[in-house]
């Protein structure tokens, strides 16, 4: 194996340097000013240059510039303009556009369609405030006044615009209107629901109690001068055994002013309070032996904490017994009550039932609903306590401050025969009035005094109508047998 003679870097090989060198004449790589002087190689020229092209892309018209500076020519001078410095200058070698060496990279557009429109929108100049305006002197006085003058032309044009809408724009409205009015007044006669309310309603007072964070509300009426109310039972008995508690009225006129509480008789649901204030208005108490099934009547009080309220009815029933058994009081109760259908709500309480003459007839005290606890409000179905029963027991409450019952002494429940009813003795307390007039276990009263007893809620209210120490007829039936016995009630 022969050897091959080794050779510099400086001597290329013959035949590669017969394929890769330059033309003969041809010193640098591109040497435009000796393209001319180029021998003719056989290859045809490219074709000529397309005029935009040549127009977007050519040196300026008399420059003698060239596209590359060639490696040792001196630096532009700082005088000349940028955009007439040499397109190769110094950081030439360090521009990847420059660079042979440099990698390839795709860059993004150089400009976006966007962009385009926006470099070829006008610069919007400086804003002038307000003060530069009127004071800075940039603008002319006369344009000043032609401005001013155009605001208020737009101005009164505006107003006369809106004016001629304003009159004519609805046909249907008349700004001129006046409606006439009837001079002479509204005459109520005696008797009307307004007349009797305007005399009632100074008499009845809201009740107010407060316990601590807890508290309730009523209705009451003022019975005499000296500041004496009535009012239920179950709307003060909160405040009967707390030390804290706190009870106020408050008349029609908005005065609020503290009461307490005189006597009260759970077993009416009736209580009294007093008051300090200088000559109060009275309701006038009428007597409600003298009311009919049908007789208007005016329910005056305050319901949901309403004040002054006033309802119209009817008296739909006497002698209803009704049991009063107020939940968180110890009212317990059976009330011999005049029903009616003016409207009763929670708050009633305590107030006033009137009769056509402004006279009270009965105390607001219960209603009947189809609701629980009695919050579903008024059916029409209300009940008062009779005020000959309320002038009775509060007469006995402002003299001592109590108030005694009769009491007969025995235990009894409803029963009937399917035609009659009747309170069947149940037991006979021992040494009770019942027990001296010979009445028995297993006795059905039907009948105390000249009252008829169909069942024991009605017993109840039949012994109550009298008097300790009254001595009243008994009638019970025993084997079949109607007996009467006198008994002296204790």
């Amino acid at each position: 194996m022969s050897e091959q003679p080794r050779r510099s870097v400086q001597d290329p090989d013959p035949e590669q340097s017969a394929v890769f060198r330059r033309p003969q004449g041809v010193e640098g790589s591109f040497d435009s000013r000796r393209r001319g002087d180029l021998p003719p190689r056989g290859i045809e020229n490219t074709p000529p240059t397309p005029e935009a092209l040549a127009t977007a892309f050519s040196r300026p018209p008399g420059s003698a510039e060239a596209l590359q500076r060639a490696p040792g020519d001196p630096e532009p001078s700082e005088r000349t303009p940028p955009d007439e410095q040499l397109f190769w200058n110094s950081h030439g070698e360090r521009d990847p556009w420059r660079d042979p060496a440099s990698g390839v990279v795709v860059g993004a557009p150089a400009l976006t369609e966007e962009n385009s429109d926006k470099d070829h929108e006008p610069t919007p100049g400086p804003l002038l405030s307000a003060r530069e305006v009127l004071f800075g002197r940039r603008v002319h006085p006369r344009a000043l006044a032609a401005l001013a003058a155009v605001a208020l032309l737009l101005a009164g044009v505006g107003g006369f615009v809106g004016r001629i809408t304003a009159e004519e724009g609805n046909p249907l409205t008349n700004p001129d209107v006046t409606l006439a009015k009837v001079e002479p007044s509204v005459d109520r006669p005696p008797g009307t629901v307004a007349t009797v309310a305007a005399r009632v309603v100074p008499a009845v007072v809201s009740v107010e109690v407060q316990v601590g964070s807890q508290g309730g509300t009523g209705s009451g009426v003022v019975i005499d001068g000296n500041g004496y109310i009535v009012t239920n039972n179950h709307v003060i008995s909160m405040a009967v055994d707390t030390p804290e508690a706190k009870v106020f009225t408050v008349f029609s006129d908005g005065t609020r002013v503290p009461a307490r509480i005189v006597g009260r008789d759970p077993r009416t649901d009736l209580a009294v309070l007093k008051v300090d204030v200088a000559n109060p208005t009275v309701a006038q108490l009428g007597s409600s032996e003298d009311l009919a099934v049908g007789d208007r009547v005016i329910a005056i009080g305050s319901p949901l904490g309403l004040e002054s309220t006033v309802t119209s009815g009817i008296v739909s029933s006497m002698h209803r017994p009704v049991r009063l058994a107020g939940e968180g009081t110890d009212t317990n109760a059976v009330i011999d009550a005049i029903q009616t259908d003016a409207a009763i709500n929670p708050g009633n309480s305590g107030g006033a039932l009137v009769n056509a003459n402004g006279a009270v007839v009965g105390i607001s005290s219960a209603i009947r609903t189809l609701g629980s606890s009695g919050q579903s409000g008024s059916i029409g179905l209300g009940f008062a306590i009779p005020i000959d029963e309320v002038r009775r027991v509060t007469e006995q409450l402002i003299r001592t401050g109590q108030f005694q019952h009769a009491k007969l002494g025995v235990n009894a429940k409803s029963v009937t025969d399917g035609t009659e009813g009747g309170a069947q003795v149940q037991n006979v307390q021992q040494g009770s009035a019942a027990e001296a007039a010979g009445v028995a276990e297993g006795d059905v009263i039907i009948k105390v005094g000249d009252r008829q007893v169909a069942s024991a809620n009605e017993l109840i209210v039949a012994v109550d109508e009298h008097r300790v120490g009254a001595t009243v007829p008994i009638t019970v039936v025993r084997g079949g047998r109607e007996l009467v016995l006198d008994a002296t009630l204790q």
